[in-house]
């Protein structure tokens, strides 16, 4: 049987930007990602959340919630440590 290199073996997934990375590697800029959920509400609307009524256009804006980004794939707006599944 084959034995893994330690840094094989060490790999984890990070669970807010789904990157591998090794924890000897996780420094406090590693990850990338948006702390908010990506909604569908008018940006002036000040409710936490907002559902889109009857009268409301289809083209309601889509965006981040904690940075305003319109595109679904833009890059995070947070950096941070990277966080395994493993950890609690």
């Amino acid at each position: 049987m084959e034995k893994k290199s330690e840094n094989q073996q060490q790999k984890k997934l990070c669970k807010r930007c789904n990157q591998t990375y090794t924890p000897s590697s996780n420094t406090p800029s590693s990850c990338r990602f948006h702390p908010s959920f990506f909604v569908c509400r008018r940006h002036d609307d000040q409710k936490r959340y907002y559902e889109l009524g009857p009268n409301d256009p289809p083209y309601a804006a889509k965006f981040y919630d904690c940075c305003g980004a319109e595109d679904p794939e833009a890059s995070g707006c947070t950096t941070s440590l990277h966080v395994s599944y493993d950890d609690d």
